[in-house]
């Protein structure tokens, strides 16, 4: 378990117009689990036609991990959660609120942010799962901050948290050498700022979907069609042509609401699914890469974990500084996507 470090920081003295009743949902924590199981690719080498090389050059994995038998996407989220609770300093009873991001649920219901809720202690905490496949996380954040700014919750947890392993077809040399087990937690707390893009916190969010493009990722079965968890199915071609274009129109829209720009951006936090979908994205917000967070050849592509391990792997490293201005943008199943803009 790694706990990571966020120091706060005042909001920078600006001209622009000041609301002092704009309330912000403010990062107070963070932490994130990875099962022990290391898995290298030259592990995939003894049953599918494949190679390190080959998988590096197409992904940038280089190892992922894997949940142990009995390791569910609960207990990764509990960690996690215990983890970002210890790196606030705070108690489980001061939250209102845990969201999940997940595609991998422990059981069909109840949600696994219940789970949690329960193994953490948080019980004056009300609790849901969202389903935005790789997009997950982005979306909770967005209802995270919805209930923080509208009022109805004053300190959300925010948790991503899949196993993955267990929707592989490990006959499937495409998919089943991406994908990683994992859970990362970020905690917001409701602080006032002052309604300009110099506040910490979320500062702006943009979401999106299109149902027309659901047979470019998806997992063949279900509870009302086969009645099985059935395996993750996709056409990696047509997923890189939409997520590079899509994934930076979300980051510059969400900049766009922010009054912010590109140029404005300290890091880029992406979804890690891919590095050249990563280094696509930068180049088309032209932004170099040593202001991208990377860390898909260490975890694989997690889903919706992925955000959060990598802003809690950067934190832990020291990488990401109070007032520092971060977008994180992802692209998933559905097609759905988006990005959330942040102060740190």
């Amino acid at each position: 378990m790694t706990d990571s470090t966020v120091t706060g920081v005042t909001s920078a003295v600006s001209d622009k117009p000041r609301n002092p009743q704009t309330t912000r949902a403010v990062v107070i924590g963070c932490g994130h689990y990875l099962p022990e199981r290391v898995v290298p690719n030259e592990a995939f080498t003894k049953t599918l036609d494949t190679s390190n090389e080959w998988i590096v050059a197409r992904s940038g994995i280089e190892r992922r991990h894997f949940a142990a038998e009995g390791e569910t996407t609960s207990k990764l989220a509990t960690r996690a959660a215990e983890a970002a609770l210890a790196n606030a300093g705070i108690a489980p009873e001061s939250l209102d609120a845990i969201i999940v991001a997940t595609s991998t649920p422990d059981l069909t219901f109840p949600s696994v942010a219940t789970m949690v809720q329960a193994e953490i202690g948080a019980l004056k905490a009300f609790a849901f799962d969202v389903q935005a496949v790789c997009a997950g996380f982005v979306y909770a954040l967005a209802n995270a901050n919805a209930l923080v700014v509208s009022g109805q919750a004053k300190r959300v947890m925010v948790i991503g948290a899949e196993t993955f392993s267990r929707i592989m077809d490990w006959t499937d040399r495409s998919t089943c050498v991406l994908f990683g087990d994992g859970a990362g937690a970020l905690i917001l707390d409701a602080q006032a700022g002052f309604g300009t893009s110099d506040d910490r916190g979320i500062l702006a969010t943009d979401l999106n979907a299109d149902g027309r493009q659901r047979d470019l990722l998806y997992v063949d079965g279900g509870v009302s069609t086969t009645g099985t968890a059935g395996y993750l199915r996709m056409q990696g071609n047509q997923v890189f042509r939409h997520a590079v274009e899509k994934l930076a129109q979300t980051a510059e829209d969400a900049l766009a609401k922010a009054g912010l720009g590109a140029g404005d951006v300290d890091w880029i936090v992406p979804h890690q699914a891919n590095i050249r979908i990563i280094q696509g994205t930068a180049k088309k917000l032209g932004l170099p890469m040593d202001q991208v967070i990377v860390t898909v050849q260490d975890h694989g592509n997690t889903s919706a974990a992925s955000i959060p391990l990598a802003l809690s792997v950067a934190a832990t490293e020291g990488k990401l500084k109070p007032g520092d201005l971060i977008v994180t943008e992802a692209i998933g199943g559905g097609l759905a996507w988006g990005a959330v803009v942040l102060r740190w």
